[in-house]
């Protein structure tokens, strides 16, 4: 037995094959033995459970972050270009989580120790497309806002991922850093577009 991974004691459940009813400990993928301990803790209040789905709903294809840009874009007139680029930057952090879905097609977890608690659109799982969205929408709120909201909202959307026992932790973790990564070039792009708009002015007087 390979003494670097966890080990999980089964319960005798009317197991078949070499899954060892007999209660002696059989090794567990690293990843799949965080899950069980997210799930046998926080994730096993039926509240938590309940808020992560709901969480999981507001995420899905980006929609309620384009939701909450779209109110800021109406009711915040004079900065709508900046809400707009929060709609545009989680919607393509989201697209650009696809496509690597689509490249890696890492499947979801199925290990049947872990309890799946909703429904999802495909079978990919990495990276975590709700990571990958939040995180994107989180910096650029944050930037728009001036509040730490990476810090606030990020790390719930992550763990709920696990919770709902959809996502391994590097699905959530590769996410998170990929959502990041295209918000920061979203308002690098923005900068130099300012940059050039102001040299034009500059040169019109």
């Amino acid at each position: 037995m390979n003494p670097s991974l966890p080990q999980v004691e089964l319960v005798d459940e009317g197991c078949g094959g070499e899954c060892a009813c007999s209660g002696e400990y059989v090794e567990v993928p690293r990843e799949v033995a965080i899950i069980n301990a997210v799930q046998a803790t926080i994730g096993a209040n039926p509240a938590v459970v309940s808020a992560a789905r709901g969480m999981s709903h507001f995420g899905e294809h980006a929609l309620g972050w384009v939701g909450i840009a779209a109110a800021g874009w109406l009711v915040d007139k004079p900065r709508r270009r900046q809400w707009a680029g929060v709609a545009v930057g989680a919607v393509g952090a989201h697209a650009a989580s696809i496509v690597i879905k689509r490249v890696v097609r890492r499947p979801r977890p199925n290990d049947p120790s872990v309890q799946v608690n909703v429904s999802t659109p495909s079978k990919l799982s990495f990276p975590s497309s709700h990571a990958t969205s939040t995180a994107a929408a989180a910096v650029l709120l944050g930037r728009l806002t001036g509040l730490p909201l990476p810090a606030v909202l990020v790390p719930p959307m992550v763990l709920s991922r696990v919770v709902l026992g959809v996502h391994y932790p590097s699905d959530v973790l590769a996410g998170s850093a990929l959502g990041a990564a295209s918000a920061a070039a979203l308002l690098g792009t923005e900068k130099r577009l300012a940059s050039r708009r102001e040299r034009r002015r500059a040169r019109k007087q």
